[in-house]
């Protein structure tokens, strides 16, 4: 594995690059760095992948602006095609988990020049979980919280981090504690929320997105507390080059750290299809 520093104007970018072939770009999301895929990314390179794991703005070893408006989903997009020109010429693969799933929806609609394919993990498109109805919306009233200067981070830190450890079951919860506590990190990776759920999301129509032209693949887990069935098996229409649709049981919200095998054999087969098909 080596180290590649991408520059996106004042923000340097940490991305681990491990292996040889074709690029998979993994995208993290909160409250994540690049750890997240540490399970996968030998399964894909034992697979005749390049892999490539960021460490996202805001979170890890990557830079922290501290204004809100620097993590709008434009520029985290700008940070995308900075990271894909940075690995060399081909399209690659994106795969994004959580606000790195959001990140990749919008990445590929509005760079179908540098993305091949899309992979999305527990995040339907845009337009499918903002109109998912009322389950959806009283999954996410976190996000309204975590929006919140100060109320996010009070949330979060009260109890020895109950939230963290309890509510929501991540499986590497002290490491993530410690590393938010660090450099500001905390406040970072709640700019995301910031930058980009208003408070009236869940009343206001839909965002409107052009066909995603690239092969998409949505893949949900039975146990997830904060994301429905209905906001990822619903993004097909929204995707003009075709969506598969995959369930895994026995998992829930961390499925990259919970059944991370399971994850990379449902990737590796849809791209697998994906190159017969060429």
């Amino acid at each position: 594995m080596k180290l590649l520093q991408v520059s996106n104007g004042n923000v340097e970018l940490s991305v681990e690059v491990s292996g040889e072939g074709p690029t998979l770009l993994l995208l993290h999301g909160w409250p994540d760095t690049a750890a997240l895929w540490s399970e996968m990314v030998p399964d894909f390179v034992a697979n005749g992948f390049r892999v490539a794991a960021p460490d996202l703005r805001g979170c890890g070893r990557s830079s922290k602006p501290t204004d809100t408006a620097s993590y709008k989903m434009s520029e985290l997009v700008g940070d995308v095609a900075c990271i894909v020109d940075a690995l060399g010429d081909e399209p690659v693969t994106l795969v994004g988990h959580d606000w790195g799933a959001a990140l990749a929806w919008s990445a590929a609609t509005y760079l179908p020049q540098r993305v091949s394919s899309l992979v999305a993990l527990s995040v339907g498109h845009p337009s499918s979980f903002y109109s998912a109805g009322i389950e959806q919306q009283m999954r996410s009233w976190y996000m309204m919280l975590f929006s919140q200067d100060g109320l996010g981070e009070a949330f979060l830190r009260r109890n020895d981090y109950e939230a963290l450890r309890r509510w929501s079951g991540h499986p590497r919860a002290d490491e993530v504690i410690e590393r938010l506590e660090r450099d500001g990190q905390m406040s970072a990776h709640l700019r995301w929320y910031r930058a980009n759920v208003p408070l009236n999301a869940f009343v206001v129509d839909p965002p409107v997105l052009p066909l995603l032209e690239v092969p998409a693949l949505g893949v949900w887990s039975g146990g997830d507390f904060a994301l429905t069935e209905r906001q990822m098996k619903q993004s097909g229409p929204y995707c003009g080059r075709g969506f598969t649709y995959v369930r895994l049981e026995g998992a829930g919200h961390w499925m990259t750290l919970e059944v991370p095998h399971d994850v990379s054999r449902e990737i590796l087969n849809f791209l697998g299809l994906l190159a017969q098909g060429s």
